[in-house]
């Protein structure tokens, strides 16, 4: 499971100001700041996104 502090790094790095979204807020926004679909944790039990680096925490029931 990827750590928030990890989510925030990144969106940084991608000029994203994420202080105030919860993690699947920012998860989507770095999405679509990459150009995909900004689909995390709209998948029921299934994804055929299998290079997404957000595929674990996605499909985790937690």
């Amino acid at each position: 499971m990827v750590e928030m502090t990890e989510i925030k790094k990144k969106a940084r790095e991608m000029g994203i100001s994420g202080s105030k979204m919860k993690k699947n807020e920012l998860i989507l926004a770095i999405q679509k700041a990459e150009g995909n679909y900004p689909c995390f944790k709209t998948a029921s039990r299934t994804c055929d996104q299998s290079n997404c680096l957000w595929r674990d925490d996605c499909l985790s029931q937690n």
